[in-house]
């Protein structure tokens, strides 16, 4: 099999999870694959966007952005050209959208959950790992909140993780850095939830056209990859939660998410 800098082309990247980034937040985590690195934290406020006022139904939005020193060349940082880049606004609705997949907003009430991404180093992938590091930080949250009885029932139905797929050479390479990235002739990012459904599957030639079958593939070896990170996940948080009383009574089946009371940092 193929590959590059020591890995195959079905390998993720070394993943490093590090709990409690920020000391304010319900939930954060600082989420490493190879060298890119991410901040993702989240937190919950009163109110919800107007068209959702009375309804009784909470809201999740997201922010994402690229901190100055996070490529090689420095980047100006939005505030100072009083205006969001474009390419942080797409990647912020992603962020929302597929995290908004996995939660039940009627058990929410009337308030919205922010989920802030900021990429400390980036090396390819950033938005699949803000995707995937801010389904831990907002499960880290949520955790939080039933144990101080911010809200009474697990609001999660599902999990998530997403992953890239580059295509170099005619060869699906998963998890591409930026050298890989930068020389692809396609590339992908898979949202997939834990239950083994698509939330969201973007991507496009870059170069020359290229075939079902290598579509194919690239799906094969990014499920692949998304197992790869579930698996990581259930090393380490292997005990669910059961602080609820629906869950203690058996009222309602609520998908099962980690328990973080013993937290670490981990590393694979």
């Amino acid at each position: 099999m193929n590959k590059r800098q020591g890995r195959t082309t079905d390998q993720l990247r070394e993943v490093k999870v590090t709990f409690d980034a920020f000391g304010y937040s319900s939930g954060s985590v600082l989420f490493e694959i190879g060298k890119t690195k991410v901040l993702c934290s989240v937190n919950l406020n009163l109110g919800v966007p107007s068209f959702l006022k009375g309804r009784k139904m909470g809201w999740l939005t997201a922010e994402y952005s690229m901190l100055p020193s996070s490529t090689s060349t420095r980047m100006k940082r939005e505030i100072s050209s009083m205006r969001r880049n474009g390419r942080s606004v797409e990647i912020s609705r992603l962020i929302g959208r597929s995290l908004r997949a996995i939660v039940d907003f009627s058990l929410l009430g009337e308030r919205t959950i922010i989920v802030d991404c900021d990429v400390l180093q980036a090396d390819g992938g950033t938005r699949v790992a803000c995707i995937t590091g801010s389904c831990i930080a907002l499960q880290v949250a949520v955790n939080n909140w039933l144990k101080n009885k911010i809200i009474r029932k697990n609001i999660l139905t599902d999990s998530i993780a997403a992953i890239s797929v580059g295509i170099v050479s005619g060869v699906p390479f998963l998890d591409v850095d930026f050298s890989e990235d930068r020389v692809a002739e396609a590339d992908f990012n898979f949202v997939i939830t834990k239950s083994n459904k698509i939330i969201e599957i973007q991507g496009a030639a870059e170069g020359a056209a290229i075939s079902w079958d290598q579509f194919e593939k690239a799906r094969v070896i990014a499920l692949s990859g998304i197992e790869q990170l579930f698996k990581i996940g259930e090393e380490y948080f292997s005990e669910t939660i059961s602080v609820t009383e629906d869950i203690k009574q058996g009222s309602k089946k609520c998908t099962p998410f980690f328990s973080l009371k013993n937290r670490q940092n981990l590393e694979i």
